[in-house]
């Protein structure tokens, strides 16, 4: 069943909070082009939710990016990585939840083919900052080869099993959420049975989006809006901040206007400031200024467009 639907803010939440007299709020949304190694625009405790999903260490179409950040190894990739999950927890609130979306790497490294887990090694990361590791979603991915293996042939014992899933690594800073008895704007964000009980299943089975962009869409390997809506409406209520570290084509932050969230979203990345703000409907936005604002900061610490080539672009 596929909750993505774009009329949901408009219609159904318009209707539940009328029906409630509630006014839902003005929202307030932050665009940074620049490293999120440091979140200075962002306050301590002042983030409800952080939904990303980070350049993956030792797939191949991450590599000159992690090698123009000075990362050469496994470690190096995830140490960089851990620099931002110092800076998460800091601007998290007390209760608040971070969501990650990652996949492991199979690759061959000094003539030995191997696994590298990079969900183990982000969980490793942020139980040692003190988050609580809470029970972890499986997003299977359809394939368009399926039964596809590496090896040889259908003799053992030299094939190996084929990754077809991809891990929402989920963690929360400190204690329960607190909430003020029968807050509106929680009752508001309400999910219904059916959404709870496929939500809170362990195994997602969502199809990958198309991707439109070219080559620059395909490293930065955009994630379906279905995965981030879902983990906005579990975890966030109407008026929270949701903040993307990894805002890559800008999905987190459409579906957090699309559902009545703030948000807050950091790029490294100059040349996908264009295809944010196409993602996010800017133009049209615009004519919305009662109900919504966006900024855009662009930092120092971006890799501005002429600096900085990506593989297969001129």
């Amino acid at each position: 069943m596929s909750t993505n639907n774009s009329l949901y803010p408009e219609r159904v939440l318009s209707e539940i909070s009328k029906s409630r007299g509630i006014e839902l709020p003005k929202t307030q949304h932050k665009i940074v082009i620049g490293d999120s190694r440091q979140m200075d625009e962002v306050e301590n405790n002042t983030i409800h939710l952080i939904v990303t999903s980070p350049p993956y260490p030792m797939i191949e179409i991450w590599d000159d990016l992690f090698k123009n950040l000075g990362c050469k190894t496994f470690d190096d990739m995830h140490n960089y990585l851990s620099e931002i999950w110092k800076e998460c927890k800091r601007v998290l609130i007390d209760g608040g939840i971070a969501c990650i979306n990652i996949g492991d790497a199979l690759r061959k490294v000094d003539g030995i083919f191997r696994l590298y887990p990079n969900h183990s090694k982000i969980i490793e990361k942020f139980e040692g900052l003190g988050f609580i590791t809470l029970p972890y979603i499986l997003w299977k991915k359809p394939t368009t080869k399926p039964n596809a293996f590496l090896g040889s042939g259908f003799l053992p014992t030299n094939a190996y099993v084929t990754l077809d899933c991809e891990y929402v690594l989920i963690f929360r800073k400190g204690d329960l959420r607190r909430f003020s008895p029968k807050d509106p704007y929680r009752y508001t964000s309400y999910y219904t049975k059916d959404e709870r009980d496929l939500w809170f299943s362990q195994i997602w089975d969502i199809k990958g989006i198309k991707q439109e962009s070219g080559e620059i869409e395909r490293r930065v390997a955009a994630y379906p809006e279905e995965v981030v809506y879902r983990l906005i409406r579990m975890f966030s209520i109407v008026g929270d901040t949701v903040l993307d570290p990894f805002l890559g084509t800008g999905t987190t932050t459409k579906v957090a206007m699309n559902l009545h969230r703030n948000s807050i979203g950091y790029e490294i990345d100059e040349k996908l400031l264009k295809i944010i703000k196409k993602r996010i409907n800017y133009q049209e936005r615009l004519l919305e200024p009662k109900s919504l604002k966006i900024e855009f900061i662009l930092k120092e610490s971006r890799i501005k467009k002429e600096k900085y080539q990506f593989p297969g672009k001129t």
